[in-house]
């Protein structure tokens, strides 16, 4: 089960790094994925992760305050809203925009809903 573990963080981390260049990607769901996978695998990775100047700080915020930074925030909605008008610039068929809304709609009131870390507020 281990090695399960080990396969599934190293997948969502893989998601998590693209997801830094692309905007179609989220970043922060995929590496608090990886964290949680790591933490039943492989204590190693999970510590590289946690001690990580680029990632930890986000994975610190969410276990201890299930916060989301104000950048991350406005980072996420940003990247979310630009994906949807470059599709809207693209003429996607309107099944494939409805469903780019409805999923970006939903991840961004449930990145946005979340609460500040103690730091941010």
């Amino acid at each position: 089960m281990r090695f399960v573990w080990i396969t599934l963080g190293t997948l969502a981390l893989g998601l998590g790094l693209l997801g830094v260049v692309l905007p179609v990607l989220p970043t922060t769901p995929f590496v608090l994925l990886a964290a949680f996978c790591y933490a039943r695998g492989s204590e190693r990775m999970h510590a590289m992760l946690i001690e990580s100047r680029m990632f930890g700080p986000i994975i610190a915020d969410w276990q201890a305050e299930g916060a989301i930074s104000r950048r991350a925030k406005i980072t996420a909605a940003s990247m979310m809203l630009l994906v949807f008008v470059v599709s809207l610039w693209m003429r996607l068929p309107w099944p494939a925009l409805l469903f780019q809304a409805l999923a970006m709609g939903g991840a961004a009131l449930y990145v946005l809903t979340r609460p500040l870390p103690v730091r941010d507020r």
